[in-house]
Order: C-alpha cells, then structure tokens, then sequence
C-alpha cells in the first residue's frame, strides 16, 4: 500500500468520534477548523457545540453584534479568531448570498482563512483536491521524509505543501487530509511517538535515522517578554467600570476594569506613584482599597503577564471614570471578558 493508503486504512479503525466530521457542510467544517487552530479538541467540542447552536448558519453569525460573538468566543483566547470569523461571514452573506463559495480562492480571500483552512474547507466539504498543511502534518511528513528543511521558513512551507501533494490520491482527499491530521495528532506526536507500533514505521525515514524527534526543524524562537497589569476593580454601591479595549493589543473588543500596566514588577506604593493612578483616582478622597490577587501569571503566547487586582470602593462618582463603562455588578456576566478577568471573577464570587 502507498503512505495515503496506510494513512486512511489507520484513520478508519483509529478516529475520534467529532460531530464536524459527519458532516460536509462548509459552514461547520470552517467553524470547527478556526477553533480548533489554537484550541485542543477536549477544550474546544463544547465552545464547537455551543458556537453553532447559537450560530447555526452564516447569517445567524453575520447579523449578530460583536459583543455576543465575542462573549461566545470567551475563554478559548486568540480573539482575533472570532472577530475574523465575524467579518468573513458578513462578507459571505452580503457577496455570496450566504453560502460559501466553492471556488478556493475565493474562500482564502475571506478575512481569517489562510491555505489551511482553505484546503480544509475545499477538501472536506468537496473532495477537492488541496492538501492540509498544519503542526500535526509538518510533524508527519519532517518524519517521513526526514526533512531538515525549517517548517518556519518560506522555502520550508513551499516544499512541505509539495511533499503534501504528492502524496495526496485523486479521489477521496477529503478522507485523506482527515487521516494525515488525525495520524499527527494521535499517532506521530510530538514526544514519545510509539513508533515500534506505527503503521509507517517502514516508510518513515526519520525512524530509520533513530532520531524521529529531532523532526521537525524550526529556525526561529519568538522571544517572550513580561508585561505587569493592575487591575482596579472600583466599586461604588453596587456599580463597577468597565474598558472596552481596542487598538492592536491583545484582547481587542473584550472588557476589563480599568487598567495601569507597569514596565516592572510594583506594590501598590509604587503604584500609586504613577501618573495613571494619580490621573485616575486623586480626586477619589477617602478610599477602601483591598488586594485581591498579586501577581497571578497568565501565559499568552509569545507574552507573560503577571496580574494583581485591586477591589478600590468609592464613597462618590468621580469625573475620571466618565472614560469607563458604568456597570451593574451582577449585570458582569453579560460582558466578554478575558479569561484573566474570567478567573479573577470566579475567584471572589462576582461571576
């Protein structure tokens, strides 16, 4: 048998059970791919299941406000996800009359979907004949071939996609994509592949090197760095003020309290030196300040932040917090927030 006879005859007595896959509806496939592309299936099946029950179409998707999708989107991270699947399913129901297009670029032009999500959307929904290129498939295929080509580079996505295709058979791609990713994902994985048991152990040159770990190669390490938020959480009677965040940082269209980030680790001495504490609450008078949180670390990618949260009760309105939303206390949950705020609320009691 060829390696995408070998791929399928293992898919079909070692897949998992995913409503996305008894289905060949574009719509569902595209939904599952983008949570899916940062977001483990075990976390991801009940946003998958929730998502489409509210969302079961792109028009449902396309009229709702920002701020729902978002609040559905709470928790699994990478926003920028949800609001590029909103923005691309307006453009699907206002060019293409609420269906998607068959046609492969025209559907790697919609906002959110790169070669990958194409190729998955094309293949699985029509059997056509584009390949997937994901983690799961660069691991097989620097394995197979023994590739020390980086996958982070131009040159290394340009030869993997090939190496992809030229495996791929005519007919029944779609089965074939589903196999190479499951077998990535289940069977070649990243450390400690059972490799004494794998149905390609014959093929795989990276098996036959003794170092099928060493695959795949990657060139480039993004640096991380730390970032310091304080959160003040100010209450007067049974209000509290939220900031909707825009610009090009994390989390954009999520709520949180108000917010001083500092460029080092600092107490609440140091805080209140600050030119945003002074700006935000000198003209508070007396205030009940109590530390809730210090230094809870919230890992994104490529970022580390290290949150303390303030509860900063008010005897009066102040002008400063006109810049803020003005909201009910048990209304908090109506609000999409990021899972650090998420965490903070469950964490006293407020959500």
């Amino acid at each position: 048998m060829n390696v995408s006879d070998i791929l399928t005859t293992w898919y079909q007595d070692n897949k998992r059970d995913l409503p996305w896959r008894k289905v060949h509806d574009p719509y569902l496939i595209w939904i599952s791919e983008i949570i899916l592309q940062q977001t483990r299936i075990a976390q991801g099946m009940d946003y998958y299941l929730r998502f489409v029950e509210r969302f079961p179409d792109i028009y449902s998707l396309a009229e709702a406000p920002e701020d729902e999708v978002l609040r559905y989107w709470q928790g699994l991270g990478y926003y920028s996800r949800a609001r590029n699947l909103h923005e691309a399913a307006r453009t699907l129901a206002k060019q293409f009359g609420g269906k998607f297009p068959t046609e492969y670029e025209a559907i790697r032009s919609l906002k959110g979907i790169g070669d990958y999500t194409a190729a998955a959307i094309t293949s699985l929904a029509w059997d056509l004949p584009y390949p997937v290129v994901d983690g799961n498939v660069f691991r097989v295929l620097s394995r197979l071939f023994a590739l020390d080509t980086p996958i982070d580079t131009g040159k290394g996505k340009k030869i993997y996609t090939e190496l992809a295709a030229s495996i791929m058979p005519k007919s029944d791609t779609g089965l074939h994509n589903q196999a190479i990713m499951e077998f990535g994902a289940l069977q070649c994985i990243p450390q400690n592949p059972d490799c004494k048991h794998c149905p390609l152990q014959a093929q795989c040159l990276g098996y036959a090197t003794g170092t099928p770990q060493a695959y795949p190669v990657k060139q480039n390490k993004t640096k991380t760095r730390n970032r310091y938020f304080h959160y003040l959480n100010i209450i007067y009677k049974s209000k509290t003020w939220l900031n909707r965040r825009s610009g090009k940082d994390i989390w954009k269209g999520l709520y949180e309290f108000p917010l001083i980030e500092t460029a080092s680790p600092a107490d609440f001495a140091d805080l209140q030196q600050t030119e945003a504490f002074h700006h935000l609450l000198s003209d508070a008078g007396e205030l009940q300040i109590s530390l809730e949180i210090s230094n809870l670390k919230h890992v994104l990618t490529h970022q580390i932040l290290y949150a303390s949260f303030y509860k900063v009760e008010i005897n009066e309105p102040i002008a400063s917090l006109q810049q803020y939303i003005e909201v009910p206390i048990d209304s908090l949950d109506r609000y999409a927030v990021p899972r650090l705020i998420q965490l903070y609320l469950e964490k006293t009691g407020e959500k």
